[in-house]
Formats: C-alpha cells, sequence, structure tokens
C-alpha cells in the first residue's frame, strides 16, 4: 500500500493515521488536483480502501466520485476506478454465508450499510441517468463495473431504480443493448441486470419485450446447447419468466410471434436418460415452468386456448408427453412434466383427446392415463408425484363430459375387460384400499368423473361390487355409505378424517343435482340415521370437518329431493332436522366447513398443493361446489312449508309471464320481419309502376306521332289519289309503324300481367297478424286507379285510331292493294281493341281483390294496436331496469371517487401506495393494452 501513502504525501514513519484520515485525504486530493494522474491515483488509492474501510469512503468520497463520473468523461481508467469503488460501497455480497451469530450480526450491519448508500446514490435521480450514459462507452473498465453497479442498486432499491430508468430517455434501449455485446462476461451480467429491472414491473417488461428481447434470448438459449447449457441458459429462462409471468400482453406477443414453436426443441430428450447433471433438471424444470406460466388457468380462458391449440399444432404436446412416457427421468423432472401436461390439455378438447391415444412403451401397451392412475393409488410413490398425477386426471377431465363417459364405462358390467386394467378398476381399488392417501385421490378423481355431468351420474349408479364370496353384490353407492358408517373401526384417526372426507365429497358431488341418484341414497333405510347421528354429536376439532360434510349431503338430500319416497320427503326431512340437530345447530355445522383452513388454501388454485398427506382434505372444485350450495340449502333447511309454496306459486308466476313476454317478443320479431318484406316488396313494385307508367307515356307519344302521320297521309290521299307509288310507301310506312305499335302494346301487357302476379301474391302473404299502414293500401289504390285511367285512355286512342283508318279505307277504295293493307291494319287494331277490353276486366278484378284486402288489414291493424300497447309495457319495464342500472353505476362511480380521495389522504398522510410509481410512470410512457385492464376488472 506504498502507493497510498505516495498519494497522500508522507511515508509511513511513526504514528500512521488512522483511516478515516486517509480517506479524507485522499478524498482532497480528488477534489483539489488539477492534474489527472493525480486524480486518477487518488481514485485508485480510494478502491483499495473501499472494502476494508467501506463506512468512511461511502460517507466522505461518494460525492467527490459523482463528480469524477461528470467531469472526467475521456479518461475510461479514472472512470472504472470510480465505478468500482462506488460498486464495492453499494454491494451485498449474497455468496458469504456467516459461520456463526457473530459474523452474521456483522454481515447484516454491512448489508444495512449497502442499503443506506444506494439509498444516498439514488436520492439524486440525475445519478442513475448519469450511469445509463456511461452504459454506452464500449470500453469493457467502463461498460462492465457500471453494469455490475446498476444491478447492486437494483437489489437494493429496486423499486426506485425501475422508477427512474422508465422515465429515463431510452434508458431500457440501452441497457438492451448489453445483450448483443460480443463480451460474454458483460453479456451475462447484462442477464443478471435485466432479472433485476423487470422484476414485478409490467411497464418495463413490456418495454424489453417489444426491444426484441424474446429474440435474443432464443438464440442465446440455442447457442448455448438449450437444456445441455449451463448457467447463462438458466438466467435467459429466468429473464423470460419475469417477462411473462402474469403479463397477458407479453404472451399474446410471444404466442404471435410463434416463439412457442421455438421452444419445442428443448423437450427432445434422447433416449439414454442416465446421469442427467443438476443444472440440466434446472434448465428443463425452468423451461417446463415458462410452458405451464402459457397455459396456466389463470391466464384469461382465450389467451390459454390460443397457446395450448399452438402447442398442439407445433407438436410441443406430443414431445412433452414422450418425456412423460421416458424412463431414466429424474422424479423432480418427471412431476414437473405431469404438471405441464396436465395445464396443456386443461379445457382443450383437442389436447385432451389427444392425451387419450397416448400409450405407455409397454408390452402389452398400456393407455398413459392408466399407467399414471397405478402410480397415483400405488403407496410407495412419492407424495408430490401423487398429487401432480391426481391433477392431471382432473385436467384431462376438466369439461370433459367424452372423457368422463370413457373413465364411468370402465366400471360398467357391459364394458369391464377382466384381461386388462382400466382407469374404473384402479379408482376402484384406491377408494376400498387401506391406504387413506389412496382412498382420498381415487374418491377426488371419480368425483371429476361425475362433475357436472347429469347422464353419468345416472350412469354410475348402475355399477356393481362384489364384496365377498356367497353374498350379493351391492351398489357402489352403497359401498361408500358403508365405509363411511364403519369408518370408525380404522385405526388412525387422521386417515379415518381423510378417508371420510374423500367419501364425503364423492357423495355430494354424486347426488348434486341428480333426483334419482338422491332416492337410492335416501332409499337405504340406515343412510339418514347415520347422518343425523353424526351431525349431532360431540366430537372433537378433526371431527367437526366430518359434520359439516354430513350435514351438506343431507342439506342436498333436502335441496334436490323430489318426494318420490314418502318416508323422506323434503319436509319429513326438515322436521327431523329440526327435531334431532336443531336448525340453528345444523347451519352452524354446515358453516364451519368454508371457516376451515385448509379450506381456503385449496380454493385459491386448482392443483392440488399440500405440504403433508394429512394436509389433503379439499379439491378446487369441490370448494367451488360448497360455495355454490351453502346459501341455497341454508335457505331450504330455515324455510317454512308455507314459505316454500309461496316460492313455488310466485316462481311459477314468474315462469309464466317470462313465457309470454317469450313469445310475444317472438311474435314481434317474426312480424317485424314480415313488414320489412312487405315493404321491400311495396318498393319494388313502385319502382315498376314507375317504369310502367315510363312506358304508357312514351306509347302516348308515339300514338300521337302515328295520329299525325295518319292526318298528313289522310290529305296526301285526297289531293295525290292517282300517284299510287307514293301511296303504296306511305302505306307500307303506316303498316310498319303499326307493327311496333302493337309489338309496344304487347310488352305493355306483359308487364302488366307480371304486376298482376305479384300484387297477387303480396294478397297471398298479408295475414290478419300484419300491422301494414293504410298508407301503403291508399298508395297502391292510387297507383291501380292511375294504370287504369291510362288503359282507358290508351283504348280511347285506339278507338280513334281505328275510326280514323276506316275513313282512309273508304277513301283508298280503288286500289286493291291499298284495300288489302287496311284490311290488316283493321283486323290488328281490333285484336288490340281486344286485348285493351281484357286488360280492362283484369283492373276490375284486381281493384276488388284489393277491397277484400283493406278489409283484412283494417282487422291485422287492431290486433297490431293490441300489440303495440303490450309492446309499450315490456318498454316500460325495460326502461325502469336502465334506470335501476344507471343508478348503480353512479353509486359505483361515487364510490371510485371515494377511493380516490382517500388514496390521495393517504398518500398525504406518508403512507406507502402500491403500485403508485408504476401506475405513474404507465401514464407518462406506456398505454396500458385492452387485456390487462380485463384481467384486473376480472
Amino acid at each position: 500500500m506504498n502507493y497510498i501513502w505516495e498519494v497522500v504525501g508522507r511515508q509511513p514513519t511513526g504514528q500512521q493515521p488512522s483511516g478515516a484520515d486517509t480517506v479524507q485525504k485522499l478524498c482532497d486530493r480528488v477534489a483539489s488536483s488539477t492534474l489527472l494522474e493525480d486524480r486518477r491515483d487518488a481514485v485508485r488509492a480510494l478502491k483499495s480502501l473501499s472494502k476494508k474501510y467501506r463506512m468512511e469512503v461511502g460517507t466522505m468520497a461518494m460525492d467527490h466520485l459523482v463528480r469524477i463520473l461528470q467531469s472526467d468523461r475521456t479518461d475510461t481508467e479514472i472512470l472504472g476506478y470510480a465505478l468500482d469503488t462506488l460498486y464495492n460501497i453499494v454491494c451485498i455480497d449474497e455468496e458469504e454465508e456467516p459461520d456463526d451469530s457473530e459474523e452474521e450480526s456483522q454481515q447484516k450491519q454491512e448489508d444495512d450499510l449497502g442499503a443506506q448508500f444506494s439509498e444516498k446514490f439514488i436520492g439524486e435521480p440525475d445519478n442513475i441517468t448519469l450511469l445509463l450514459t456511461l452504459l454506452e462507452e464500449f470500453d469493457f473498465h467502463v461498460r462492465w463495473p457500471g453494469v455490475k453497479l446498476l444491478t447492486a442498486l437494483l437489489k437494493s432499491q429496486c423499486a426506485p431504480v425501475q422508477s427512474i430508468v422508465l422515465v429515463s430517455p431510452m434508458g431500457v434501449s440501452r441497457l438492451m443493448d448489453l445483450l448483443a455485446d460480443s463480451r460474454e462476461v458483460i453479456r451475462n451480467d447484462g442477464l443478471l441486470l435485466l432479472q433485476q429491472l423487470t422484476k414485478g414491473n409490467t411497464a418495463i417488461q413490456k418495454i424489453v419485450a417489444f426491444e426484441n428481447a424474446f429474440e435474443r434470448l432464443l438464440e442465446i438459449i440455442k447457442e448455448e446447447g438449450s437444456s445441455d447449457g449451463g448457467i447463462v441458459v438458466e438466467d435467459c429462462l429466468l429473464l423470460l419468466l419475469n417477462l411473462l409471468k402474469n403479463n397477458s400482453s407479453n404472451q399474446n406477443f410471444f404466442k404471435e410471434g410463434s416463439y412457442i414453436q421455438k421452444m419445442k426443441p428443448w423437450f427432445e430428450v434422447g433416449d439414454d436418460n442416465s446421469g442427467w447433471s443438476a443444472q440440466k433438471a434446472t434448465n428443463l424444470h425452468l423451461m417446463l415452468q415458462l410452458v405451464r406460466v402459457m397455459v396456466s388457468p389463470v391466464n384469461a380462458p382465450g389467451a390459454t386456448a390460443s397457446c395450448q391449440k399452438a402447442m398442439f399444432q407445433c407438436g410441443l404436446l406430443q414431445q412433452l408427453c414422450t418425456i412423460l412416457m421416458a424412463t431414466g427421468v429424474p422424479a423432480d423432472i418427471l412431476t414437473e412434466t405431469i404438471n405441464t401436461v396436465s395445464e396443456v390439455i386443461r379445457g382443450s378438447e383437442v389436447n385432451q383427446d389427444y392425451f387419450a391415444s397416448v400409450n405407455a412403451p409397454s408390452n402389452p401397451p398400456r393407455p398413459a392415463i392408466v399407467v399414471l392412475l397405478m402410480s397415483m393409488v400405488n403407496e410407495r410413490q412419492p407424495f408430490v408425484l401423487r398429487c401432480a398425477v391426481l391433477y392431471c386426471f382432473q385436467c384431462f377431465l376438466y369439461k370433459n363430459h367424452k372423457g368422463q363417459g370413457e373413465i364411468v364405462a370402465t366400471l360398467l358390467p357391459s364394458t369391464i375387460d377382466a384381461s386388462s386394467i382400466s382407469a374404473g378398476q384402479l379408482l376402484c381399488g384406491g377408494l376400498f384400499s387401506a391406504d387413506s392417501l389412496s382412498n382420498w385421490c381415487a374418491a377426488v378423481a371419480l368425483a371429476h368423473a361425475l362433475q357436472d355431468n347429469l347422464t353419468q351420474k345416472e350412469q354410475l349408479l348402475r355399477v356393481q361390487l362384489a364384496t365377498s364370496l356367497g353374498k350379493p353384490p351391492v351398489s357402489l353407492l352403497q359401498q361408500c355409505t358403508n365405509i363411511l358408517s364403519q369408518g370408525d373401526k380404522l385405526e388412525r384417526r387422521g386417515s379415518r378424517v381423510q378417508t371420510k372426507v374423500g367419501l364425503l365429497m364423492l357423495l355430494c358431488t354424486w347426488i348434486t343435482n341428480c333426483p334419482i341418484a338422491v332416492m337410492h341414497f335416501l332409499h337405504n333405510q340406515d343412510n339418514v340415521p347415520f347422518l343425523t347421528a353424526q351431525i349431532s354429536e360431540n366430537q372433537g376439532e378433526d371431527e367437526r370437518l366430518v359434520q359439516g360434510l354430513c350435514a351438506l349431503l343431507l342439506g342436498i338430500c333436502i335441496y334436490y329431493n323430489d318426494n318420490s319416497l314418502e318416508n323422506y320427503t323434503k319436509e319429513k326431512l326438515k322436521q327431523l332436522i329440526e327435531k334431532r340437530i336443531g336448525k340453528e345447530n345444523f347451519v352452524e355445522k354446515l358453516g364451519f366447513i368454508t371457516k376451515h383452513e385448509l379450506y381456503s388454501r385449496a380454493a385459491q388454485k386448482p392443483q392440488p398443493i399440500f405440504s403433508a398427506p394429512e394436509h389433503m382434505l379439499f379439491d378446487h372444485e369441490f370448494t367451488k361446489l360448497i360455495k355454490e350450495l351453502e346459501g341455497m340449502i341454508t335457505k331450504a333447511v330455515l324455510k317454512s312449508s308455507e314459505e316454500e309454496k309461496k316460492e313455488e306459486e310466485v316462481k311459477k308466476t314468474l315462469e309464466q309471464h317470462d313465457s309470454i313476454i317469450t313469445q310475444y317478443n317472438a311474435l314481434i320479431r317474426e312480424q317485424d320481419g314480415q313488414i320489412q318484406e312487405l315493404k321491400e316488396q311495396v318498393s319494388s313494385l313502385s319502382s315498376q309502376s314507375e317504369m310502367l307508367q315510363n312506358t304508357v307515356t312514351q306509347q302516348l307519344s308515339q300514338i300521337q306521332q302515328h295520329k299525325d302521320q295518319y292526318n298528313i297521309l289522310k290529305l296526301k290521299l285526297g289531293k295525290d289519289a292517282p300517284v299510287n307509288g307514293l301511296q303504296t310507301e306511305e302505306q307500307s310506312q303506316l303498316r310498319e309503324q303499326l307493327e311496333d305499335l302493337q309489338r309496344q302494346h304487347q310488352r305493355l301487357q306483359t308487364q302488366l300481367t307480371e304486376r298482376d302476379a305479384l300484387i297477387t301474391g303480396l294478397e297471398a302473404e298479408v295475414t290478419p297478424s300484419t300491422d301494414r299502414s293504410s298508407s301503403d293500401v291508399t298508395e297502391l289504390q292510387r297507383e291501380l286507379e292511375d294504370l287504369r285511367a291510362q288503359l282507358q285512355s290508351q283504348s280511347a286512342e285506339i278507338t280513334e285510331l281505328q275510326r280514323e283508318n276506316q275513313e282512309l279505307l273508304r277513301a283508298s277504295h280503288a286500289t286493291g292493294s291499298e284495300v288489302g293493307v287496311c284490311e290488316e291494319l283493321e283486323s290488328r287494331l281490333s285484336a288490340q281493341t281486344a286485348e285493351a277490353q281484357k286488360l280492362k276486366e283484369e283492373v276490375q278484378a284486381l281493384l276488388q281483390r284489393k277491397e277484400v284486402m283493406e278489409k283484412e288489414l283494417s282487422s291485422a291493424s287492431s290486433s297490431a294496436a293490441i300489440m303495440e300497447t303490450e309492446k309499450s309495457q315490456l318498454q316500460h319495464e325495460l326502461q325502469e331496469s336502465k334506470k335501476e342500472q344507471d343508478d348503480l353505476l353512479m353509486l359505483l362511480a361515487d364510490q371510485d371517487q371515494k377511493i380516490l380521495s382517500l388514496r390521495h389522504r393517504l398518500k398525504a398522510l406518508g403512507e406507502t401506495i402500491e403500485d403508485e410509481d408504476d401506475l405513474d410512470a404507465r401514464d407518462q410512457f406506456y398505454d396500458d393494452d385492452d387485456d390487462d385492464e380485463e384481467e384486473g376488472d376480472e
């Protein structure tokens, strides 16, 4: 340490100065020296003293070191010394483990000291910004200590540093550049830095993800050897877990970026599974956790379903099932693989069907479900493995009616195969074995085969069991109650409770919402006395749970009772409870279930996680059933018969009212559809009428032209009778014009015929239930009258033309050819006159049909008025409902305002408000995604 004394300015002669004096002199040298070399030597000396004299260096030199970082930016050597010194001051050494209490106390003081200096350093936010700027320096002696210093600050003061980095321009982007550094030590420490930075901060997690973090991390994992890689792979997986866990936006980005497909090579395990290293097991365990994050039951259902679909399509599920059936896989990896497969198939029909088809590589091949159930009911298997198999079986049956039917079918007499072991046989064997844990697991598994499936509940009533030779078989339902009544003969008290709880959960699930099963249960004369005896006894704390479940079972028998058994009707069972137990005592015993500590634990997550076998008492799905039934059973037991009758009457009245409203709604919708169709037809007819009017107008103008030409021809014939050639030419022109007129007249007749057909169809569709307005009828009548007037006018014009043609014939009788032409014209005009008369008759018939339509529509108007009155009443009720909803929304808004004011008051009083910094950061730099808001609302 001679160079320290050289910097201080004297040799160690006589009494040496204390550490504080030395640090003070070095700080003075840093502050006052004008030469860069002197300052560099002083900072190097402070670095050497920073570990031994941590308190002195941190107290006196921190400000000077920060100024060095600000002023001496050009010298990378002095920057490196300053950053190393600051790191030594603030770091907390997590690797050292103290041997005794004295060293432990000293280590705690050192950690507290590091936290204090970290808090002092970040007290000035510009220091973090300065540190982020220095990380852009490529020099190894600056960048590496900068990364270590920022990581130490994040470990000590995570939330404040995250907030500063978040608001710093390009702060996160500068840190992401560390992953692209070619020097592995900086890249690896950058991974550790990003792990600390992304902990619990959704906004930073999103920014890091959109900075192409997924692509880079997956590349690093592949370069390092995937599951066979070292600690760097573990760090990458931990960072990925930070980015994806509880972050629906990043999960969706990960799925949309097709990164799920890139996970498949991670699980390509070879045939030789011997000699797994600890690091490989750790890596694969984290990879399985990463898959579970994407398909976790707590995610949004739509997001989970899309991830499950992607995992099946890319072959990831198939790869996991291969590991599941492989030999030589460590027990902890096998357990986690079972849990992962469970959540990949949970609620996905396609994945569940595939899992049902998986066979174990045995001779003969056995279904994977059967092999797993064999492990579940085997008491020699590890406890966590048995829990994982139970979870896998539950996920396989979740919302899978087809799978439930297949499991129950293996118990039915017609499908039992004596030559092979089936899932149903394993469940029955576990249900009646001597191991209480097997009893509980088998009962819960069988209950999941009946969950929300009335058909399978009724089918399971057909199952018959042979108890012993020479005795008749008994039903599975009766055997379960027999084991309950004989439970006192079990040796261990804890085992007795666990077995009873499992059987009671099975029976409650079985007979819920199944009156036939309730009747079968009550048909045994011993069941109800056994339940009442259990509930009324004063037993220990452990037995109180059994009493509560017995009360639940008896309550289900009351609530779902169809009164088909005269001795056990609803009223008689309630009277029995009132005499033998007491209604208040019954409700108290029933309420004890939800107050149990293990009930609260089981209600949190679908996966069965228990610290010890004796804690396996409740199933997650059963806790939801209890929550649903408790209130209904309490009301059913406490209500009197008169109240029940009144409620039934009110219920019937409401059902009738609802059915009437439904009928009216359907009728109104049907009439609206018919009205819309009629309006469309009227519109079409109106357009056709306009076209016909235009055609008639054109023909009238043509007739007028023909009249003019005829007059001209008549004059010419009167003056130039000897000129036969000219008359013949004019007569030929007249004949052509008359033929055109005839064709146009036929076209008009065809259009009128089509119109008549449309009106006839409209008349057939009009029914008394339609509420067509009278204005449409009046409009149609007016159009018909206009058409009739036009036809009459056209007929008169044709008649006039015929008269004039006859005069022309008389004037030109001397010419034989002219007479023949005129006779032909006369015959054609006669035919057109007949056709016009026929059209008049058809119009008259159409008018008569219109009168009939008017009468029918008048009767329909009265029906429509009645329907309109009922519709207005329904709309009034709807407005009342909307008004009540608006009032509720106003109350919720007032409550939100009160909560906001209370948060401000708490903040003013100095209380810490959770996630306030995160919320402020989001408001400034990141808009929350809609998925995050929906998940928060849920």
